[in-house]
């Protein structure tokens, strides 16, 4: 018999439809059920098969748990490592080296110093910040959020330097990017389920939460599409998600990956759609129970260096290694006075 887990926070309506059709299929020889933990010890054994883990971004000991439940040889999807190792400007990286069209990006250092650190810290970093070559860099308008996380936190629209000065003051102590604004013709969410389903939907991420999924929706050019969802399918096999969700910006028929770091999608019934839910709910069902049935994955190195050997084999060999460029008449940079704050003008 094997047991799937489902694990789970305030979300309510799609764990319990999965747990349903997962013991309503017939099959005598897999039961899912939700996850079930108390004090976790070096001895507990092995309770869950394979658990699909739907909140342990928000649950440091979840997190924890997982870990030990993946190093018992449960399948623990998505995988607790990488998905504590990963971040979105990390996801840019890997998605541009696959051949997946991103927005101009840039890694900024915190505001703030991080707890328990001083300028004295900071020694390795420069300053000021070269702020000019990167506003012509990323243009205006951009977006301005946190390296990693999710759930449109601390995301800033900024139209010039002077509102992106005020954004960066009051990020505080995250670590931020700052991203091309992508004006977009049409824009998609996908699920994408195994590294092998897809589903296209139209999104408009302009709009309230209980709007975004468009319920009426056009038809989608059949190029368009195919294009989708293998740009879907190059990012999660990449990335080595096994359950996420991919957005896409269209511009100039172009699809631009905008956010995919989605281990723990939105799927409630009321959010999403009927329609959409019972795909996500069938297509689950049945993908987990094939996956519980193939067992755990033999140790293998990140999905991210298979794409990043693959890109670095076609790319022209020189002769020799080039020189970094430099600029006339530059200077060592300055690394950051003493002060609580990277430098802001204004």
């Amino acid at each position: 018999m094997k047991t799937i887990g489902i694990l789970f926070g305030q979300e309510r309506s799609f764990p319990y439809a999965l747990v349903d059709r997962i013991n309503g299929r017939g099959n005598p020889d897999v039961v899912a059920e939700p996850v079930r933990v108390g004090g976790i010890g070096l001895e507990t054994p092995k309770k869950y098969d394979l658990i699909l883990d739907r909140i342990s971004q928000d649950i440091p000991f979840y997190r924890a748990f997982l870990k030990k439940a993946a190093f018992d040889g449960t399948i623990v999807v998505n995988d607790p490592f990488w998905w504590s190792a990963d971040d979105k400007f990390f996801n840019n990286v890997v998605a541009k080296s696959v051949g997946v069209a991103v927005p101009k990006t840039v890694l900024l250092p915190s505001n703030q110093h991080p707890p328990d650190t001083t300028s004295d810290s900071m020694s390795n970093l420069m300053f000021p910040l070269e702020w000019e070559e990167i506003f012509t860099h990323i243009g205006f308008p951009a977006f301005f959020k946190p390296h990693s996380g999710g759930g449109w936190k601390n995301v800033y629209r900024v139209m010039n330097p002077d509102e992106f000065f005020t954004a960066y003051r009051a990020s505080g102590q995250h670590v931020m990017i700052l991203q091309e604004e992508i004006v977009f013709e049409e824009y998609f969410r996908c699920y994408v389920l195994g590294a092998r389903h897809v589903r296209v939907m139209r999104y408009d991420p302009r709009q309230p939460h209980e709007n975004r999924y468009v319920r009426v929706t056009a038809p989608i050019e059949p190029a368009l599409e195919e294009k989708l969802r293998g740009d879907c399918l190059k990012l999660t096999g990449a990335l080595g998600y096994e359950f996420d969700t991919v957005e896409l910006a269209v511009r100039d028929g172009v699809p631009y990956a905008i956010d995919f770091l989605n281990p723990a999608p939105d799927a409630d019934v009321a959010s999403i759609g009927p329609e959409n839910f019972e795909w996500v709910v069938d297509q689950s069902t049945k993908w987990l129970v094939e996956r519980v049935h193939e067992g755990p994955r033999p140790s293998r190195a990140w999905e991210w260096e298979k794409a990043r050997e693959k890109a670095a084999s076609a790319l022209p060999r020189a002769d020799e290694p080039r020189k970094p460029k430099t600029r006339a008449g530059s200077r060592r940079p300055r690394t950051a006075r003493p002060t609580d704050e990277v430098e802001t003008p204004g």
